[in-house]
C-alpha cells in the first residue's frame, strides 16, 4: 500500500490577521487534496478565535466560496479527518505526516529529489509532507534545513505561483505513483 501525501500550507503572510489570501489558498487546496488523495494541513494560519477546529474553518469557508463545489470538498476532507490545523512548528513538523519535502525551484543539491524518485518513495509505503510556503517570499530559509528532501517539480528552476505549484506537485506525483 502506498504512503500518504500531505499538502502542508506554511503561512508566511500576516501572522496575526486572517486575510483573503489565506481563504483563497484553502478554497483552492481542498479540491486538489481530495482529487489527488492527499491530506491537507495548515501551519501558522491566524484563524479567528471562533474558528479553531477544522470543522469550524471549513463550515465558515463553505459560506464564502464557490470553489470546490462551494467548499464541499474541504468539508469532505475535514469529515474524513484529512484536514488539520497546526501552529508554526517550533521543533520540527509533526512526524505522523512522514518525510518533510520542501517544494522549491532552488533545491539544495544534497537534498534534491526528482519527482520520479519521490513517487517511488511514496509508492514504497513512505508518507511525505509536501511543504508549500505562502506569501511573497516563500518559505523561511531555516526550513530548508528541516526538509529531508527538496523538490523542484519542473526540474528546471521555473518559478510558479503558489496555487499553481499546489496543483502541479500532487498531480505529477500521483500520476507517477500510478504508472
Amino acid at each position: 500500500m502506498p504512503g500518504r501525501m500531505t499538502i502542508g500550507l506554511y503561512n508566511t503572510y500576516d501572522p496575526t490577521k486572517f486575510r483573503e489570501a489565506h481563504r483563497r489558498v484553502l478554497a483552492r487546496s481542498g479540491p486538489v487534496a481530495l482529487g489527488f488523495d492527499c491530506n491537507l494541513v495548515t501551519f501558522g494560519f491566524p484563524y479567528e478565535k471562533e474558528m479553531r477546529t477544522s470543522k469550524d474553518i471549513v463550515e465558515w469557508l463553505s459560506t464564502t466560496t464557490s470553489i470546490g463545489e462551494g467548499g464541499q470538498y474541504l468539508i469532505d476532507l475535514a469529515r474524513a479527518g484529512r484536514f488539520q490545523v497546526f501552529d508554526i512548528p517550533k521543533k520540527g513538523f509533526p512526524p505522523q505526516f512522514g518525510d518533510v519535502v520542501i517544494t522549491t525551484r532552488k533545491p539544495d543539491t544534497d537534498k534534491n529529489i526528482t519527482p520520479g524518485q519521490l513517487a517511488g518513495i511514496v509508492k514504497g509505503s513512505q508518507s511525505v509532507l509536501l511543504v508549500f510556503g505562502l506569501g511573497p517570499h516563500g518559505l523561511p530559509k531555516q526550513l530548508f534545513k528541516v526538509g529531508k528532501y527538496h523538490l523542484d517539480i519542473t526540474q528546471k528552476g521555473v518559478s510558479m505561483e503558489t496555487c499553481t505549484a499546489i496543483g502541479a506537485v500532487p498531480a505529477v506525483l500521483k500520476t507517477l505513483i500510478e504508472l
